[in-house]
């Protein structure tokens, strides 16, 4: 049987996979046996590509997707696991991938992943040590042969290569620009680290699902497989969608309203909502999608009468499903023309809007005195060979302690950025690479490489305050460089840094900067 990878690569068919999500317990717990049973059932089911197992889906503790995983495995049927960055540090996640590599599950959907939700004693410290740009780099050295060689060896020590086959996720079903496009923006950086599929998050606007297909080919990625998220509603399931409980999942409220209405029908809405999937299944055939990635479906009958329903539709109905699934919110962002004869995206003219603010670029709040301030500085102080760097490598060189620099130096420096910044000493400073807003003090997940996907209407969905990497994308949109935001990327932070000078560390060549400033400056 054909791999995921050879189904992508060899084949134009649509693929079908589906999401399982797993449960609390061993598997011989009784409320496991649901779940369990559900396994069974489609590691025998024909029509199904693949299916994908989370992990610790909600930041809740579960069994882990290996325990699952075995039936399709052993049937020979294709696997991919979620492995998120919110349980593991960078050596967890190496080692769970080892492990996962010699059980023979080597398809796997790479995730930054939820906040960790509650466990035993309440809620669990999180961990994301890297994020999904991060791990898929790790992937992709395992992938080439990890250089494991110690400092002082006389030979190179090169393991053997894995075969990973690495997916990310993708979401645009936002409401502001800010939130969107940085969205878009990260979608590339995980390309470029090693993602071979995508897969969106789930949605229930069709306009925005082909401009996510528009946006990946008007930048190259056409080649990449795109999966349609498809999501199979219940009354109880959308009113918690509603109150946007899952990190980046939202309800609109004609949706909202659909699905009450459909919860007081003798079969609470399942006819509709099976309907409903078929229809989206159908919509993303049509646009080019190279699958469905069916999920909220507990029996294999559910999936194989979508499957069927899709299967009714003639080629062009899904001209009228996508007029139809138009459920947007008011004030939303949208990338591109509306096409009047579709109401789809027009691939080749973006919205008038979004052209109109890329020419004004009107003043943000955003961009304050202490931004400027800290350009500036940083500017002086960090150029290579210019300003006070030479200095600043000779000061801290020569410094009784070179990892924390002169006393006075490194005591300016923590009370400056504590005051401006809310410094947390890391030694590894991003924040000349997120617009002077530092990761370590306002963004829950210290995301480094770009935003999670779990922004509710720009706030983050940990605290109420506006995500660093929005204010970030509106400082650099002010001044024509949104396009940079990532530029930086992938960082993987060394935390062997933590609590010495970052300054010292960028002017020695120590940190995360000073290795990129190395690559760019070196032939």
């Amino acid at each position: 049987m054909s791999t995921l990878a050879e189904k992508f690569a060899q084949s134009r068919d649509f693929l079908t996979g589906v999401e399982l999500v797993s449960t609390r317990g061993t598997v011989t717990e009784t409320r496991a046996a649901k779940t369990v049973a559900f396994a069974r059932d489609l590691a025998q089911m024909p029509g199904v590509d693949w299916v994908s197992i989370t992990d610790n889906a909600g930041g809740n503790p579960m069994l882990a997707p290996t325990a699952l995983g075995g039936p399709f495995r052993d049937a020979g049927r294709e696997v991919v696991i979620h492995l998120s960055c919110k349980d593991f540090n960078r050596n967890g996640l190496e080692s769970e991938a080892w492990l996962l590599a010699s059980e023979g599950f080597h398809n796997l959907l790479v995730l930054s992943g939820d906040y960790s939700g509650v466990g035993i004693g309440g809620g669990a410290k999180p961990v994301f040590d890297i994020d999904s740009v991060g791990l898929l780099t790790l992937l992709g050295q395992m992938n080439a042969g990890l250089d494991v060689t110690k400092a002082a060896a006389t030979r190179q020590v090169r393991l053997q290569p894995t075969h990973f086959f690495p997916g990310a996720v993708v979401t645009n079903f936002k409401l502001h620009e800010n939130e969107v496009v940085p969205q878009l923006l990260k979608m590339e950086k995980k390309l470029a680290a090693g993602a071979r599929f995508l897969i969106n998050q789930i949605g229930f606007d069709s306009r925005k699902v082909s401009e996510l297909i528009a946006w990946t080919r008007r930048r190259g990625h056409g080649s990449v497989p795109l999966v349609g998220n498809v999501y199979v509603l219940n009354p109880a399931v959308a009113r918690v969608f509603r109150t946007q409980q899952i990190p980046g999942v939202v309800i609109a409220d004609e949706l909202a309203a659909l699905c009450e209405r459909h919860a007081t029908s003798p079969d609470r809405g399942k006819a509709f909502f099976l309907e409903l999937a078929a229809k989206q299944v159908a919509i993303y055939r049509g646009l080019g999608f190279r699958g469905a990635y069916l999920g909220g479906v507990h029996t294999v009958a559910d999936i194989a009468r979508v499957q069927e329903i899709e299967r009714s539709f003639s080629p062009d109905d899904w001209k009228q499903f996508a007029r139809e699934i138009r459920y947007s919110r008011p004030g939303e962002f949208f990338l591109f023309a509306e096409d009047p004869a579709t109401g789809l995206a027009q691939p080749d003219q973006f919205h008038p809007d979004y052209v109109a603010s890329l020419q004004t670029r009107p003043a943000t709040a955003n961009v304050t005195y202490s931004y400027r301030f800290s350009k500036l500085t940083h500017s002086l102080m960090f150029t290579p060979g210019k300003g006070l760097w030479n200095l600043g490598a000779k000061l801290c060189g020569n410094a009784r302690d070179p990892a924390q620099g002169p006393p006075l130096m490194h005591a300016v420096e923590h009370a400056g950025k504590s005051v401006m910044f809310g410094c947390k000493d890391c030694g590894d400073c991003s924040l000349p690479d997120i617009a002077f807003l530092c990761p370590e003090s306002a963004c829950a997940k210290n995301q480094r490489n770009g935003p999670c996907g779990g922004t509710r209407d720009g706030k983050c969905e940990v605290e109420d305050f506006e995500c660093i990497w929005s204010r970030a994308y509106d400082r650099l949109k002010y001044e024509g460089r949104e396009e940079q935001l990532l530029a930086h990327a992938p960082v993987i932070q060394d935390q062997r840094l933590r609590g010495t000078s970052s300054w010292a560390n960028t002017w020695l060549g120590r940190d995360h900067l000073a290795r990129k400033l190395s690559t760019n400056t070196n032939p």
